[in-house]
């Protein structure tokens, strides 16, 4: 039985792609090859952005702010839109999003701004909340009417 869908049995060698898809179960392996491959290409994405865009040490990191927002307009964008797509979204959503986003680089550098500027430090983890939910938002909206 699988824990989202406990009617169905566990298939050995499969797995079904997100809890909300319908419990169609795929191959184990090529999923977790489509998930390395969108990793890749959104850390490398990810990267470029911090690389174009430094920060000082008391500064806000608006590069870390800018890849989480925009990942999260991003993933609301797919979730809605493409609601049944069994292959793009762990490529997408979980691959190239997973990667090109990045909560341990925002909590860590929210825990040495709380050293070196504390109020910079409140203003980032609001605006990253903030701003970051009100992207989803209008990301799942966005995405309703591209279906």
């Amino acid at each position: 039985m699988t824990a989202a869908h406990p009617d169905l049995p566990v298939v050995p060698g499969t797995h079904t792609v997100d809890p909300d898809l319908p419990p169609d179960p795929v191959p184990l392996l090529p999923l977790l090859l489509v998930v390395a491959v969108g990793g890749v290409l959104g850390s490398l994405a990810r990267y470029g952005i911090g690389v174009a865009m430094p920060h000082g040490r008391a500064d806000l990191p608006l590069a870390t702010l800018l890849v989480n927002v925009l990942g999260c307009l991003l993933l609301g964008v797919l979730v809605a839109a493409r609601p049944h797509a069994m292959w793009m979204r762990p490529f997408l959503g979980t691959g190239v999003l997973g990667g090109f986003t990045t909560f341990s680089a925002f909590a860590l550098e929210t825990d040495r701004l709380l050293e070196r500027a504390p109020v910079v430090a409140v203003v980032y983890v609001a605006l990253s909340l903030a701003v970051g939910l009100s992207a989803a938002g209008v990301g799942l909206r966005l995405g309703v009417r591209l279906r």
